[in-house]
């Protein structure tokens, strides 16, 4: 007998052994179960809160989290009992990030809401009920519709090879400010682009720089403006011209100057257009503003292209120029409207004004 229960002892000792072993294992998977219920009903709450939102993007990379998360709980598995709070931690850094992104996004989206807001309530007179694929219709078939009868500018781009990169640039901007206003204007211009070659620095430089520019609607050619048209019927427009422009004649064609020159080169434009015997014009400015005292005392009558042309459209929709002139001449160019305007008209106290000025 009592061999038996010598026998017996080591026997019913690693039975214990190999409860209390597996009881142990039983805990550990019971606690990453528990982990793995934890991280995975956060998951699922933070997913049905997105989709409130309507923000598919997001619930959808939540999605992708959560797979990437179940992943890092199967690697985990044969590692220790530790791991399963790793993983938990790491989850929730995860939320914490993209918390901020759904934040983020509800903010930008409400500006957004309330900025359309304010522009509906602005142009509340200009068709808020049609949509955008109607306006980007109707510009399109006004700019057709000046290339048949309405007034018709020609940019001359045949001096810009002596510019420099810089200067390129500023008049690549200039061309997508002149057409932006040009696409806004209730009654546009048709616009050529003329000396404009297409392996130009200055063709690349606006497709760099203007999104869209090879859609245009406008013409572009390498022909030079003055073999394009009858000499006739050009009128370049320069600042160093003796004659103001009175008005816009639709049977004319008006060139501007497509040169920005930092060097300030005095009367190119004029001289070119006096080579081709061709008519010119300068804005009114001397007739409907007077010079106004600034620290500088500088007073220019040089204009950006873009300048110049929201002043001839403003006057051809207005038949206003004090209303064009205030529309391109901005202050910094020492230039004021004069407080005497009689419907549009200047009256004889101007010269009075200017030489009091000087």
């Amino acid at each position: 007998m009592r061999e038996e229960c010598k026998q017996t002892g080591p026997s019913l000792s690693a039975q214990g052994y190999a409860h209390q072993g597996q009881k142990t294992k039983h805990m550990d998977w019971k606690l990453e179960e528990s982990a793995r219920k934890t991280d995975s009903r956060v998951l699922q709450e933070q997913e049905v809160i997105l989709e409130d939102t309507g923000e598919d993007s997001i619930s959808e990379s939540f999605r992708l989290l959560q797979i990437d998360v179940e992943c890092e709980h199967r690697e985990g598995e044969t590692l220790p009992t530790g791991s399963a709070m790793w993983c938990s931690k790491n989850v929730q850094r995860k939320q914490r990030h993209w918390e901020k992104i759904v934040a983020a996004k509800k903010s930008k989206r409400k500006q957004e809401k309330e900025r359309r807001k304010a522009n509906r309530v602005e142009n509340s007179g200009i068709c808020p009920q049609h949509s955008k694929r109607f306006l980007r219709s109707l510009t399109k078939e006004r700019l057709l519709e000046a290339k048949h009868s309405g007034p018709r500018l020609c940019i001359d781009l045949s001096m810009t090879h002596h510019m420099s990169k810089k200067e390129l640039s500023r008049l690549a901007a200039q061309i997508r400010r002149l057409y932006g206003s040009n696409k806004k204007a209730n009654r546009p211009f048709w616009i050529y682009l003329t000396g404009f070659t297409t392996d130009s620095p200055l063709y690349e430089e606006c497709l760099r720089m203007n999104d869209g520019f090879s859609s245009y609607l406008l013409d572009i050619t390498e022909e030079d403006c003055f073999s394009l048209f009858p000499l006739e019927t050009l009128v370049y427009l320069t600042p160093d011209s003796e004659h103001a422009l009175e008005d816009i004649d639709l049977n004319k064609v008006y060139i501007l100057g497509g040169l920005v020159d930092e060097s300030i080169q005095k009367k190119v434009t004029f001289q070119k257009a006096q080579e081709h015997s061709v008519n010119t014009a300068r804005l009114p400015i001397q007739e409907y503003m007077v010079r106004c005292q600034n620290e500088k005392n500088y007073h220019s009558e040089i204009l950006a292209i873009n300048q110049v042309f929201d002043i001839l459209s403003t006057y051809f929709e207005t038949q206003n120029w004090p209303e064009a002139m205030k529309k391109g001449v901005s202050s910094r160019k020492g230039y004021i409207l004069q407080n005497s305007v009689d419907n549009g008209q200047p009256k004889e106290l101007q010269k009075a004004k200017l030489l009091e000025v000087s």
